[in-house]
C-alpha cells in the first residue's frame, strides 16, 4: 500500500539540538504533511518564526509543556498519524539528575506510548542512543558491529539504563492492534555521538579548551568510536517515517532498531574535537601520563565511596567507570542495515559536516574573545 495522502506528525523535544533539525526537514521535504505539532518545554520565538516560514501549507501547532504531563500528551496525540519521540535528558554523571532521567527518559516514553495507543496513533519512532549497546569494557574492542550482534549495555548509570528500558518498551508494542483496527508499528534509531552546530557537549569541550590555552584533553591512545553529523541523524528519522508510512515496508521495519552513523571517520572523541577546531588554533594535549587501568580503578574506588556515602550524602565523583569506558574504548558500528531497510545514506559528507561545524566553532571563539575584552582592566 502506498503512502497515506494526508498525514500529521508530533515531534517531542522539537526545540532541541536534534528535534529542530527533524522539524525543519519534515517541513521542507514532506509535501503531504498537513500538520506538525511541536512539543517541548521551551521553544524560542525565533525558532517558531523560522518553522512557520519554511512551509506555509503545513500547520505548525505549538504544544509547550512537560513530557510527564499526561493530559497534554493525550491532547497532543489526538488525530495524529505519527510520533517522533526525541525528548530526553542526557547526563554522564553517576548521581547527577538520575531521578529526572529515569522520569523523563523512561516514564515519559511510557506515558507517551499510552497516549498513542489511546488515540490510535499507528506510527511511533524513538530516538534511542548508541549507549544502549555499549561499550561495556574498554578491554574488549567492537569494530564494525551490527544489529545482528544484539549488543546490550550492562551499565546501571541512569542515562544508558533509562534509554535501554525505554527502547524495549517502544519495540514491545510493535504489532499491537489499535481500537481503530489499525496495526501500530514502531522502530528505534540509535545514533552515535551527535556533533554539529549548536551541540552543547561540543560547546562544553571547546569552552574547556579555551580556558586551557586552546588545548583539548586527549583520550586514551588507540580509542575509537563513530560520530555522526546532526543533519544526517535528522534525515534518518525522516526516512524511517517514510518507511513506516508504507504499510508493506512497515511489516519489515516495525519492531527493529537501527544504528545511525555516517562517513565521519571513526576516531577518538578528542581527535574529532581537534579536527573540528584546529582551524582556530586548537591543539591536542599530551598523552595521558597515568596508566589508564590505574585511572579506571581510581574511578571505581571513587564510585564505591560515593555508594557508601549515599544514604547520608550525595557525592558526585569527578570520574566514573561508565564515562571512562564510553570515551576510551574501541567501539565502532555499521549503518548497513539502515541503508538496506530505510534507504539511508548521509545527506552531508564528512567534509561538509566538518566545514559547517568548524564555522560555528569560529563564532564561539569570537564570542570568547569579545567576552575577554569586557573583562580586561
Amino acid at each position: 500500500m502506498p503512502f497515506m495522502d494526508k498525514w500529521s506528525c508530533l515531534v517531542t523535544g522539537a526545540g532541541g539540538f536534534l528535534g529542530q533539525r527533524i522539524v525543519r526537514q519534515l517541513l521542507e521535504e514532506e509535501k503531504q504533511l498537513e500538520e506538525i505539532r511541536l512539543l517541548d518545554k521551551v521553544l524560542s520565538p525565533q525558532l517558531l518564526l523560522e518553522f512557520s516560514e519554511l512551509k506555509h501549507k503545513t500547520k505548525v501547532t505549538v504544544m509547550q509543556g512537560d513530557i510527564l504531563d499526561e493530559q497534554l500528551l493525550h491532547k497532543a496525540c489526538q488525530g495524529i498519524t505519527a510520533v517522533i519521540h526525541t525528548a530526553s535528558v542526557i547526563d554522564t554523571g553517576l548521581w547527577r539528575r538520575k531521578e529526572v532521567m529515569m522520569e523523563v527518559n523512561l516514564k515519559g516514553t511510557q506515558l507517551l506510548l499510552e497516549a498513542c495507543i489511546s488515540a490510535s496513533v499507528p506510527i511511533f519512532i524513538y530516538t534511542s542512543s548508541v549507549e544502549v549497546a555499549g561499550p561495556n569494557s574498554y578491554r574488549k574492542p567492537v569494530q564494525n558491529g551490527h544489529e545482528g550482534e544484539l549488543l546490550e549495555s550492562k551499565w546501571r548509570n541512569a542515562y544508558p539504563y533509562s534509554k535501554k528500558l525505554a527502547e524495549k518498551a517502544v519495540l514491545a508494542v510493535d504489532g499491537q492492534l489499535l481500537r481503530s483496527g489499525i496495526i501500530m508499528h514502531t522502530c528505534s534509531l540509535r545514533p552515535m555521538y551527535i556533533y554539529g552546530e549548536g551541540s552543547i557537549f561540543l560547546q562544553s569541550e571547546i569552552t574547556k579548551a579555551l580556558n586551557n590555552d586552546k588545548t583539548i584533553k586527549r583520550n586514551k591512545e588507540g580509542s575509537m568510536a563513530n560520530q555522526v553529523y546532526v543533519e544526517n541523524v535528522a534525515w534518518a528519522h525522516v526516512l524511517a517515517l517514510r518507511s513506516l508510512r508504507d504499510s508493506e515496508k512497515a511489516q519489515t521495519i516495525g519492531g527493529q532498531f537501527y544504528y545511525i552513523c555516517d562517513d565521519t571517520p571513526p576516531q577518538s572523541y578528542s581527535d574529532l574535537n581537534y579536527e573540528l577546531s584546529k582551524e582556530w588554533g586548537f591543539k591536542l594535549g599530551s598523552k595521558i601520563g597515568i596508566p589508564f587501568t590505574l585511572l579506571y580503578w581510581a574511578a571505581f574506588l571513587l564510585e564505591m565511596i560515593s555508594f557508601m556515602l549515599y544514604p547520608i550524602f550525595i557525592y558526585e565523583p569527578p570520574l566514573n567507570c561508565h564515562l571512562l569506558t564510553l570515551t576510551n574504548s574501541v567501539f565502532t558500528l555499521s549503518y548497513k542495515k539502515a541503508k538496506k531497510d530505510l534507504g539511508y545514506m548521509p545527506r552531508f559528507s564528512w567534509l561538509e559536516a566538518k566545514q559547517k561545524t568548524s564555522q560555528w566553532i569560529g563564532t564561539l571563539v569570537a564570542q570568547n574573545r569579545e567576552y575577554l575584552k569586557t573583562k580586561a582592566p
